[in-house]
């Protein structure tokens, strides 16, 4: 990935480690290293534009009031997967893509004034991906062949909010 380099030199070690093991958790589920490489250019994408938009004070109140929202419910997601993870048989497919459906609304709703169409479709994709019954079902099964990399990732969340940054 030719930005890849750039990015971790912008990102701390624990981030640039979780986008590394998403990375390859999309490469191994799709066989597809574009895939997989264009759906963390869209999330850096993603993550850099919200930051500049909050930074330059563009969000009204009420898109603030949705971005803690968004915050809570991504939150909740990411305990989810490490409690589907840590826990055997407390996977629950439907909760989490609640959670993430929620959080994919209201980002919509916060960004739609001030993003392109483009900008959009890489969001609407990044969720589409999350948010696939087989990709969760895949990654959460018992004996799951993805186990390994999963760990990494619920490892990386788990660093991460004991650093605050989740």
């Amino acid at each position: 990935m030719a930005g890849k380099h750039v990015a971790r030199a912008l990102i701390d070690d624990v981030t640039a480690s979780l986008l590394d093991n998403l990375y390859c958790l999309a490469k191994q589920y799709s066989h597809n290293k574009k895939e997989a490489e264009k759906l963390i250019k869209n999330i850096i994408k993603i993550v850099i534009k919200l930051g500049v938009l909050h930074r330059n004070g563009v969000f009204s109140q009420e898109e603030l009031n949705y971005s803690e929202h968004v915050k809570n419910k991504l939150h909740m997601a990411v305990m989810a997967v490490i409690s589907f993870h840590e826990v055997d048989f407390s996977y629950d497919r439907n909760y989490l893509i609640s959670a993430l459906n929620e959080s994919h609304k209201c980002l919509q709703f916060i960004v739609s004034k001030h993003l392109t169409e483009k900008s959009l479709a890489r969001i609407d994709s990044v969720f589409q991906f999350f948010t696939n019954d087989h990709f969760l079902d895949a990654i959460f099964k018992t004996n799951s062949e993805y186990k390994d990399v999963v760990s990494r990732i619920v490892s990386d969340l788990n660093k991460a909010i004991d650093n605050g940054d989740l």
